[in-house]
């Protein structure tokens, strides 16, 4: 299956999909959070906010636009630079914007065909992940974020030290808010369409 059939895949509840994706594009966050500094923090607290972005790009991709492999890349960049910017803020620092991937891996991601769309499509999937964020409890945010570091639910457990089936509904309580913030955001975008359909009749 290509990149942009897991992802779809794994929209549609393919858990083996996500960790395909997740476990594939690990090694281009570490190596993004790498290029940056984070005043008071650590590359690995980027790496976290990187793979929050990976996992924004498998749930928010969209067929018909730029390939899953940039909007993956444009995600982590993104979720990687608003943190960096966050702590810089926070601490009144000046900012490495560090380079965008190693070797140049990822340096069309910003499509010049596109510039817009692409702009449009990370501001909504950050848009996406606050809510996200908002909406999960400290334990069920903690067990996605691990889930989503390739951790099986038996070492999300030991790494949390509760039983596997504690892990295991964390997750499974976490992924039925994200997929209802996702059915609530596609009603919202459907409105307008049906209101135009409406009108020209």
């Amino acid at each position: 299956m290509t990149d942009e059939q897991l992802a779809l895949a794994a929209q549609r509840g393919d858990s083996a999909a996500t960790r395909t994706l997740l476990e594939k594009y690990k090694n281009a966050v570490r190596g993004c959070a790498r290029s940056f500094f984070l005043e008071g923090g650590e590359t690995e607290d980027l790496v976290q906010e990187g793979m929050i972005g990976l996992y924004l790009a498998v749930t928010d991709f969209k067929e018909g636009g730029m390939s899953f492999k940039n909007f993956a890349y444009l995600c982590i960049r993104r979720r990687i630079m608003s943190a960096v910017k966050s702590a810089a803020r926070k601490k009144h620092s000046p900012l490495n914007d560090g380079v965008p991937f190693p070797e140049g891996e990822g340096k069309d991601i910003a499509s010049p065909e596109d510039p817009e769309s692409s702009l449009i499509a990370g501001e909504e999937a950050e848009e996406f992940w606050q809510k996200v964020r908002s909406s999960l409890s400290a334990s069920e945010y903690e067990a996605l974020l691990l889930y989503m570091e390739g951790l099986s639910v038996a070492d999300i457990a030991a790494r949390r030290a509760v039983s596997v089936k504690s892990a295991d509904n964390a997750i499974q309580r976490a992924k039925k808010k994200i997929e209802g913030i996702e059915r609530a955001r596609f009603r919202r975008a459907d409105t307008p369409a049906k209101e135009n359909r409406a009108k020209k009749r």
